[in-house]
């Protein structure tokens, strides 16, 4: 062949690439494979709808664009179950199966399985709704990344949240595990430091159906507010029984994870005017979230709910870490994100490279009804400033 031949061969061979579609592109390049794993069944199946129906809408935005970095997205469905031990088998056949970049459990318990064995299985996980603290404390990984608010995250909202409040009186009700009695113990010396009287403090376990003797104790205790840190079942269980008794409206109730979209559906108009902390709201004011909500009500003819900006947040973060490394592989993703500051729908935040912990700013708001429907309404927004540093216990710095 002669020089002129090869030369010539050379830019016919680069004509035909650039002339190439980008869906074409997106083919050539390993794809970006998630597993999607969240509960189709069990006592979160709610939450887990809506979690895989923001994975699913955000890989189908992602691939009507031309893919991520040039890369087709391919998304699998697994089912939790709700528990550990399904999870985490559920996430070792999606890894196993090349959908190793994972995402979606609800309760901590599961993610907490799932966090030991990324390395194994050479995957990364990415929490979008579990809040323990171990998740970004002793049990934090480098291939481990949380989305959304920690319990810390909240706690450390609530001293400066309280200050607002107008009441003297409280009684706080919370469940019976580490979570709920942090936060009741965190609202009390909230408002005890402000010189404000809390009268009585009950802790349900979980599982509890009949309130019935809580209700009755917060009737005869007379005060003017009960902070409520139940969840799930337990909290709509809660908030029928309070409405049926009597409790509510007398009492005001303010929610800690009480003003989720799913709870308010379910117990009808008895939260209406109640304040809370929110996870997500369609409210937030940036052009992120704005181009979101307004793609999302094309598509559904409604807003997101929170668990579903939750997931789709998440999935974009995995979208950023793919660009980044320009690379699909867990462990070029998990290496490129620690300590970047990128474009989410709560706006610009960090994901902490002590921690892999998301920097967003806390919610808190009310039911209102607003355009006919009852739903969390942002009221204040408190800046990340507020949140506590990461963990001594986390070990991510020394891992790296």
């Amino acid at each position: 062949m002669t020089p002129f031949d090869f030369t010539r061969r050379a830019l016919a061979a680069a004509a035909l690439v650039s002339a190439l579609p980008l869906a074409a592109l997106a083919q050539a390049r390993d794809p970006v494979r998630i597993g999607l794993v969240s509960s189709k069944s069990g006592v979160f199946a709610q939450q887990g709808e809506e979690v895989i129906r923001a994975v699913q809408f955000a890989v189908e935005e992602a691939n009507a664009r031309g893919g991520v970095d040039g890369r087709k997205v391919e998304v699998q469905v697994a089912d939790d179950e709700g528990t550990p031990d399904a999870g985490r088998k559920a996430a070792e056949k999606l890894a196993r199966d090349g959908f190793n970049l994972l995402i979606g459990a609800i309760p901590s318990s599961i993610s907490l399985a799932l966090g030991p064995n990324l390395e194994r299985w050479d995957a990364a996980y990415f929490v979008v709704a579990s809040k323990s603290d171990k998740i970004t404390g002793d049990s934090c990984k480098p291939r481990m990344f949380r989305t959304n608010h920690s319990d810390a995250m909240d706690i450390a909202m609530i001293g400066e949240w309280a200050k607002g409040f107008k009441e003297k009186s409280y009684a706080t009700l919370a469940a019976d595990y580490v979570w709920g009695r942090d936060s009741a113990e965190s609202f009390a010396r909230a408002v005890k430091a402000q010189g404000k009287e809390v009268k009585l403090q009950l802790y349900p376990a979980m599982g509890t159906k009949d309130f019935s003797p809580f209700i009755a104790q917060l009737k005869e205790a007379n005060v003017e507010a009960v902070w409520v840190a139940e969840t799930g079942r337990d909290a709509i269980a809660f908030v029928k029984q309070a409405q049926e008794f009597g409790l509510l409206p007398k009492v005001k109730i303010i929610g800690h994870s009480l003003l989720q979209n799913f709870m308010i559906e379910a117990t009808g108009k008895s939260l209406d005017g109640t304040p809370g902390n929110l996870t997500y709201s369609p409210d937030l004011d940036n052009p992120r979230n704005k181009a979101f909500v307004a793609a999302w009500r094309a598509k559904f003819n409604r807003l997101p709910t929170d668990n579903e900006g939750l997931a789709y947040n998440g999935t974009q973060v995995i979208f950023d870490g793919v660009r980044l490394a320009r690379s699909s592989k867990p462990g070029d993703v998990a290496k490129a994100l620690p300590g970047q500051t990128l474009d989410t729908i709560y706006g610009s935040a960090q994901l902490r490279a002590a921690d892999n912990q998301l920097v967003i700013p806390n919610l808190v708001g009310r039911a209102k009804v607003v355009d006919g429907a009852l739903r969390p309404v942002v009221e204040q927004q408190f800046p990340p400033a507020l949140m506590p540093p990461a963990s001594p216990a986390c070990k991510l710095a020394a891992a790296g």
